[in-house]
């Protein structure tokens, strides 16, 4: 369909009309309606996994691993959750409230929500917040990604099948379209994204001034530091696989690697044999090694490549017709270079040597740029582990091991500054859509004349003695 603004702003018309109804409100519709969500991605989990085999050239593993079956555990939670999430709060009052004793706390949809998904994981980044969405009681227009085509396209089959356009529907097109989007009055809005765009999406929220999720990947990528303590095998072989997931197109993905100087040639041994070990010699003749999503990607990945030729260590080609391109180490890099001040979102990965000795100046450059949606560290010291996770400034992470902190049930999962703006995943998805609304009860008798004017004179001084009496 060629979306117009006068068609997009008679979709947006429609949900609010939907919504205004009051049918998204009952827990049981909501319930329901993730119950059809779980269906439909059962229902055309083949389809989803050619279409992400098409766009990224992902294996059925792991498209299930990454976006079905992990959207079918954010549901199931969602299901499970949602009428103990949905359930009014009970509050005392306190004694300067008196005579209320109680105090409740609603969580109230915001209404019409704009959701605008990246390609990477165009189910789980999608998908993935509408259930937030449509936990929350909200209505949703989803601006799908134009880079991964297929995908958007099975997309909006699965939801047009399984809700009315009134209550959520797929918008598919490029840039022209999202901005229509913005340019109508939403509810909610939730983008996933660069933290460029990220500004963009904010600035035009502004007009209206629209509650905004950001979750965004980071300007500056996210880092990994093996100690010269840690267990060199093991963080080598996580650091790999995450790596290789879909070509390194990953928000959360390692940007840069910081080793200690002193095990680092053997970290660099330990990283190149476990590359083969997973891929094969030649990733770009296995079937299952995922691609880059245009070929803009691919160019911009190889440009950076070339600069650091002589310091590739591991892979360094790749396949312009394929769009594919080899798993990368360049080594060594020093901390200021280009390569390590932005996000990647490719297969290369450069790698930083440290004395361990002098791990705090390490930790200064990384903490002095902008926030990180994720942090790693390797080592066998897990008081300074835990210290350095506590003190660090960054969306989420892992000791020890890699990403599995998204799959973790009732935590919540985001950035800070330039990696994101709010909180989702289970019971904060549910509160990012919704917004808490405080009533208080009062009544008709008892009514102290504590609050009332006048306040001075004689017979008014106990008002004041008993405010400090109970405002303490």
């Amino acid at each position: 369909m060629d979306w117009t603004q006068e068609n997009i702003h008679q979709l947006v018309v429609k949900q609010r009309a939907f919504f205004e109804s009051g049918k998204t409100l009952p827990i049981s519709f909501r319930k329901e309606q993730l119950i059809r969500l779980r269906t439909a991605l059962q229902t055309f989990e083949k389809e989803i996994e050619a279409a992400l085999y098409e766009d990224l050239h992902r294996s059925e593993t792991e498209a299930f691993f990454c976006d079905v079956g992990a959207v079918i555990l954010e549901v199931n939670e969602m299901i499970h959750g949602l009428r103990r999430w949905a359930r009014p709060e009970t509050h005392f009052s306190g004694i300067h409230c008196f005579p209320s004793l109680t105090t409740k706390v609603y969580k109230m949809p915001y209404g019409v929500s704009l959701i605008i998904s990246p390609f990477n994981f165009p189910f789980l980044l999608s998908v993935g917040v509408l259930a937030a969405a449509i936990a929350g009681g909200n209505t949703a227009v989803m601006k799908a990604s134009s880079k991964s085509k297929a995908c958007t396209a099975v997309l909006q089959k699965m939801i047009a099948a399984t809700f009315p356009e009134d209550y959520v529907t797929v918008v598919d097109g490029g840039h022209d379209a999202a901005d229509m989007c913005l340019s109508e009055r939403f509810d909610k809005i939730f983008y996933t994204g660069s933290p460029r765009v990220g500004v963009h999406v904010m600035e035009m929220a502004a007009k209206n001034l629209t509650p905004v999720t950001l979750e965004l990947g980071g300007e500056t990528g996210n880092w990994c530091i093996v100690r010269k303590d840690a267990d060199l095998k093991d963080a080598a072989r996580k650091i790999a696989f995450f790596k290789l997931l879909n070509s390194g197109q990953i928000c959360i993905n390692i940007n840069q690697v910081a080793v200690a100087k002193e095990v680092a040639e053997d970290f660099l041994a330990a990283l190149k044999q476990e590359y083969i070990r997973q891929i094969g010699k030649n990733a770009l003749e296995n079937p299952e090694y995922p691609k880059l999503i245009g070929e803009k990607a691919y160019q911009s990945c190889a440009a950076e490549a070339e600069k650091y030729r002589e310091r590739i260590v591991l892979g360094g080609t790749g396949n312009p017709e394929t769009l594919q391109f080899e798993p990368t180490i360049i080594y060594p890099v020093k901390p200021d270079e280009g390569i390590v001040c932005h996000e990647l979102f490719n297969p290369l990965l450069p790698v930083v040597p440290f004395e361990d000795a002098k791990i705090d100046e390490m930790l200064k450059v990384i903490s002095s740029r902008e926030h990180g949606l994720a942090f790693y560290v390797f080592t066998k010291d897990i008081r300074w582990a835990k210290h350095v996770m506590k003190t660090q400034q960054y969306g989420g992470g892992c000791i020890n091991e890699v990403c599995l902190h998204l799959m973790v049930k009732g935590v919540p999962f985001n950035g800070t500054g330039h990696s994101g703006l709010g909180a989702y995943h289970g019971e904060w998805g549910f509160r990012e859509f919704t917004h808490p609304q405080t009533v208080l009860r009062g009544y008709t008798h008892f009514n102290l004349p504590l609050r009332e004017h006048p306040y001075t004179g004689k017979k008014n001084a106990w008002k004041m003695k008993l405010l400090r009496i109970f405002e303490r």
